[in-house]
C-alpha cells in the first residue's frame, strides 16, 4: 500500500459493553500488528443498516487515500449473504453484501466488488455468528499488508444496494424530501442538498413544513438560531438539516427517519 501507516477504520453496531469490538481488533492485529485502527463508531442502532450506511457516507472520505474501511451491521450473519470487498479509486471497503455500501456505490468510482471466497484468509475455527471477527477482520489485515483483493474471491456485479431517497420538485415553488437521519443531538438531516436549494433559492422567501410545523428561519450556522426555535441550515454532511439549539428537533417536531418535509417558495 502507498500509505505506510495502514489505516483501518471500524464502524459497527456492536456497542462497547461486550467483547465484540476488541475481538475484531485482535483478529486484525494477529495478521498485521502494525496496522493503525480508528473507531468511527460502534453505536449504530442494532441491525440498522440504513443508519450504518449513512454514517459511513459521512465519515469515510476524511481519511487519507488508501485507508481501508471495515463496516459491519450484519443482521443476517451466517445466512447466504455474501462477504465482500468494494474496491474504489481511493479506498477499499470490507463488510457484508446487504446494502451498507449503498452510498459508496453512488458517490465513489467503484472499480470492482469482490465476493470473499478464499477461506485460507479466514480465521479458524469460523463462527457462524461472528463473521466480523473470523472473516472480515483477517481479510482487512491481509489487505493492509498489500494482498490483492482479487486473489480473495470472484468479482460480482449483482451486489446489494438499497434505493437512496431523492428529493422531488413539484414545479418552481415546491420541493419535497425526507428526513434520512436523526443525529445524537436530535437534528433532523434531510436529503435536500445544495443541488436543490441553490443560492438563488436561498435568497427567496421560503418556509419548510414538517409534521404541520412551519420552519421559517434558514441560517448559515447554529449560533444564528435562537434557543428553542427550529431553524434549517446546511450541516457538515452537506445536507439541509432542521435543528433546535439546546433542544431536540426530532422530539419537538415529532420527526424521525422517513418523515416528509416540504419547502414552499414565495
Amino acid at each position: 500500500m502507498a500509505d505506510k501507516r495502514h489505516i483501518v477504520t471500524l464502524l459497527t453496531d456492536f456497542g462497547t459493553s461486550d467483547y465484540f469490538v476488541s475481538s475484531v481488533k485482535g483478529a486484525i492485529f494477529c495478521v498485521n500488528p502494525n496496522v493503525e485502527l480508528i473507531d468511527v463508531t460502534h453505536s449504530i442502532p442494532p441491525q440498522d443498516i440504513f443508519a450504518g450506511a449513512f454514517m459511513l457516507r459521512n465519515a469515510y472520505n476524511v481519511f487519507p487515500r488508501f485507508s481501508i474501511h471495515l463496516a459491519v451491521v450484519d443482521p443476517t450473519v451466517g445466512s447466504a449473504r455474501r462477504p465482500i470487498i468494494v474496491m474504489t479509486d481511493n479506498y477499499n471497503f470490507v463488510g457484508p453484501d446487504n446494502g451498507i455500501f449503498s452510498y459508496i456505490y453512488k458517490i465513489e468510482q467503484v472499480n470492482r466488488v469482490v465476493e470473499i471466497k478464499a477461506e485460507h484468509y479466514y480465521r479458524s475455527p469460523l463462527s457462524p455468528t461472528f463473521h466480523a471477527r473470523d472473516i472480515f477482520a483477517p481479510v482487512v489485515g491481509w489487505l493492509s499488508k498489500g494482498v490483492d483483493p482479487t486473489k480473495m474471491g470472484d468479482v460480482i456485479e449483482d451486489y446489494v444496494k438499497f434505493n437512496i431517497p431523492e428529493p422531488k420538485e413539484f414545479g418552481p415553488n415546491l420541493i419535497k424530501g425526507h428526513v434520512i437521519h436523526v443525529d445524537h443531538f436530535g437534528n433532523c438531516v434531510t436529503n435536500i442538498s445544495e443541488n436543490e436549494l441553490t443560492y438563488e433559492r436561498m435568497d427567496q422567501n421560503k418556509v419548510l413544513v414538517i409534521n404541520n410545523h412551519q420552519v421559517r428561519l434558514f441560517c448559515t450556522h447554529y449560533a444564528e438560531c435562537p434557543d428553542g426555535e427550529p431553524c434549517a441550515l446546511f450541516g457538515s454532511a452537506g445536507l439541509l438539516e432542521i435543528s433546535i439549539p439546546k433542544g431536540s428537533a426530532a422530539h419537538t417536531l415529532g420527526a424521525n427517519r422517513g418523515t416528509e418535509i416540504a419547502i414552499h417558495f414565495a
